[in-house]
């Protein structure tokens, strides 16, 4: 990643690809596909072609996604 390595750790970078996003939010990138697709996360910003994801965004939606065990199989904690 260019650009990556001149932040210092401390400044995380705003934008992140399809992947860093997925990785983010701990999931896929199949299953943070999904998510975009049915609005559980948010859709990416665009510089030119590239399709970006904002860290903030994700957070906020990240905050909103249900908490507990709601939906989740028993058992199929990881």
């Amino acid at each position: 990643m260019r650009g990556r390595s001149i932040l210092p750790l401390s400044l995380p970078p705003r934008g992140l690809s399809r992947v860093e996003a997925a990785a983010y939010i701990g999931v896929g990138t199949t299953l943070f596909d999904a998510m975009v697709e049915d609005g559980r996360m948010p859709p990416p910003k665009r510089i030119n072609t590239r399709a970006v994801w904002d860290r903030t965004a994700l957070d906020v939606f990240f905050d909103a996604l249900p908490t507990g065990d709601a939906g989740q199989p028993k058992g199929d904690w990881d």
